[in-house]
């Protein structure tokens, strides 16, 4: 089917719509943290040229092809690792990475880059563990590994659920992120830039499937490490190219002194930075929007160079974090130009990036690194909805519901319908949740994928004693646990919900739902004496033998 009128109504709509409410009339009034930024001919300029961009690319994918499950799920299963490692750097590098972590160096110096490290430590567990299994075992999501050898309905029931659970909690945090972003740089309602990033989404996952998605992360990437490799260089030339001249000047601007060259300034209590460290780490591993990535690949061996490239993007790129943020030290830090009438940053201290770049390049420089940061919410939240939707389609509808009975046509059918309604909703709860304190949700995110997924992956491609039962209970065990404590702790009891003192002293569980989500599968695994759980260990020998070489064993 060819969506080509459908595209250019979409684009030309969305081109009007942006025009219009970017008027002067419209860009008055503050919001939460701070005066909106003057109109910048440039950002829009730039933000436009994205979005024209990135829906020519969702055009040509659609007239490429998304017709069979292999195309809409996995982009044809033919993109080199190459490739595949840009498109999972573009669809991990969220803009609250890009940004978040720059306001964390800002703010609390050298602890703030405890985020960035977890978030890269995980990679080479997933090339370790999972990359290899992964492409070995699966088609389309990561649920397909478990229900390998395990029974597939209550399998895929739990995996699917724990996706979209991770996926609507995701998407609220990017949809709020980008509509404050926005309504901040261009002078747009809240509303109308929810409602364009939701659109926009829409459109990639709908009419492109994965080969749009794929193309718009790695464009994303490459803007994202060229504005972030320009900037560093701005910053260092500055200091003729000295670190050390660069730490001192900030060490003798920022409120801490020198104390921000020395850990402990974010995360003081031992046990809540050990458990943030085992969320970042194991949850990356059980994210399913990176994980589906490695269905992309012809091979095993293209999903281990897909997590190489990936790898060496993201280290060059937090590495560079490092410098924006003690960047942002020195030129922003000390500029009233950036800050509002009480002396708080304009617009809070994650817009620290963007000032930094006015800072140091003007509005040219602002005017990118604004298409930018959209560019990165855009990839993420379509990696985000493609997931969602082939979770409900994949695994809910074509093997659970329809017993794998459902054609192609009829499951593609069913994910883009399944993409409408995860965008509706991202786009509703986007605007539900505007006010609300929403920076606990990517803690819960990596949380719930670190405790309810990575057991399940892990256990189910290494352990022959795992069964269906085992398999189930430990992974509702972790979803449940990660979620209670959460909505016990601080960040939710104490500060969003204002009910006293938290029942749970800390704000990430990963530290105590992970080890318990193995455990339960263990012990109940070790307890299931069945008939089914004798067939499920005596097919662990064949799974064995396709997982580690791609070859099947009758």
């Amino acid at each position: 089917m060819r969506w080509t009128p459908l595209v250019r109504a979409a684009s030309a709509a969305l081109i009007v719509t942006l025009a219009c409410a970017a008027s002067p009339a419209t860009a008055a009034g503050a919001i939460e943290g701070g005066a909106r930024q003057p109109i910048n001919p440039v950002a829009i300029s730039l933000f436009l040229l994205f979005v024209a961009v990135s829906l020519g690319v969702t055009w040509w994918a659609a007239r490429k092809g998304t017709g069979g499950a292999q195309d809409y799920y996995a982009a044809g299963g033919g993109l080199s690792g190459f490739k595949n490692g840009l498109a999972i750097a573009g669809d991990y590098t969220s803009a609250a990475t890009f940004l978040g972590v720059t306001a964390l160096v800002y703010t609390s110096g050298y602890d703030g880059m405890i985020y960035a490290i977890g978030f890269l430590v995980g990679f080479p567990m997933i090339l370790f563990l999972i990359a290899e299994p992964l492409r070995n075992l699966g088609r389309f999501t990561f649920a397909d590994v478990a229900a390998y050898r395990l029974s597939e309905v209550p399998v895929r029931v739990v995996a699917a659920t724990n996706t979209l659970v991770i996926v609507l909690l995701y998407l609220i945090a990017q949809m709020v992120g980008a509509g404050k972003l926005i309504e901040l740089l261009f002078g747009l309602p809240y509303w109308v830039a929810v409602g364009l990033v939701g659109l926009l989404m829409m459109a990639y996952v709908t009419f492109g499937g994965m080969l749009a998605t794929t193309w718009v992360q790695i464009i994303k990437a490459v803007l994202l490490l060229t504005g972030s490799v320009v900037m560093s260089a701005l910053i260092l030339g500055h200091f003729g190219f000295s670190l050390e001249a660069l730490f001192a000047h900030a060490a003798a601007l920022h409120p801490k002194g020198a104390a921000i060259m020395a850990p402990g300034g974010l995360v003081k209590d031992p046990i809540s930075a050990i458990s943030l460290g085992v969320a970042l780490v194991f949850g990356t591993a059980g994210l399913p929007h990176i994980l589906m990535r490695f269905f992309t690949v012809a091979d095993a061996r293209q999903a281990r160079t897909s997590v190489l490239v990936a790898t060496g993007f993201i280290s060059v790129f937090y590495t560079l974090l490092f410098v924006l943020g003690f960047g942002a030290i020195a030129f922003v830090m000390s500029d009233p130009s950036f800050k509002d009438a009480t002396g708080a940053v304009v617009g809070g201290t994650n817009m620290v990036a963007l000032h930094l770049a006015n800072a140091l390049g003007g509005s040219v420089l602002l005017g990118f690194i604004s298409a930018v940061a959209f560019a990165t919410i855009l990839a993420v939240v379509s990696g985000l909805t493609i997931a969602g939707a082939s979770a409900a389609s994949h695994d809910l509808y074509a093997r659970v519901i329809r017993r794998g009975k459902a054609s192609e046509q009829e499951e593609v059918r069913v994910s883009k319908a399944a993409a409408v309604v995860i965008s509706l909703l991202a786009m509703g709860l986007g605007l539900l949740f505007e006010n609300q304190n929403i920076a606990f949700m990517v803690g819960l995110v990596f949380a719930i994928a670190a405790s309810a997924n990575f057991p399940v992956i892990v256990l189910s491609v290494s352990w022959p004693g795992l069964t269906t039962r085992g398999a189930v209970t430990g992974s509702v065990t972790g979803l449940v646990v990660a979620l209670v404590l959460v909505a016990l702790s601080p960040s939710v009891w104490t500060t969003t919900l204002k009910l006293g003192p938290a029942p749970f002293p800390y704000d990430n569980p990963a530290l105590f739902s992970v080890p318990l989500a193995f455990l339960v599968s263990i012990v109940v695994s070790l307890a299931d004496r069945s008939t089914a759980a004798g067939r499920v260990r005596a097919a662990f020998a064949a799974q064995h033998v396709r997982a580690q070489t791609g070859f099947a064993v009758d």
